[in-house]
């Protein structure tokens, strides 16, 4: 069974951290690009930041500098250290599994909220 589970969450101030993981289980993680993916209330989904198999990272261009992507594949875990928080961050964030060669899978969380407020 298929599962990725979103942790650390919860609420900042502006200019605060949070480091997200998400545990993955039930497929071959190294074989899988990762990303974090984010809703906003009221708003549809942004890309966030993406780490290959190589554990080569791309980002939006809103959160460059500030959060890092990284991966464990011996833990079947991901991460996004989040720094300097703004209140545009606030969002519920998802995490996404993707396998490119066929067949193709495509794989989601439940998200983790983030809030960043005064």
């Amino acid at each position: 069974q298929v599962q990725l589970v979103e942790s650390g969450g919860g609420l900042v101030q502006p200019g605060g951290s949070l480091r997200l993981s998400c545990a993955a289980s039930g497929f071959t993680f190294n074989t899988f690009w990762m990303s974090w993916v984010r809703q906003a209330p009221g708003k549809g989904l942004e890309w966030v930041a993406t780490i290959n198999r190589g554990e080569t990272t791309t980002y939006a261009d809103s959160v460059k500098d500030r959060f890092t992507i990284s991966r464990v594949n011996a833990k079947k875990t991901v991460y996004l250290q989040m720094n300097s928080l703004k209140p545009e961050d606030t969002a519920l964030y998802y995490c996404n599994a993707k396998y490119f060669a066929s067949p193709s899978r495509d794989y989601w969380g439940q998200g983790t909220q983030v809030s960043v407020s005064s």
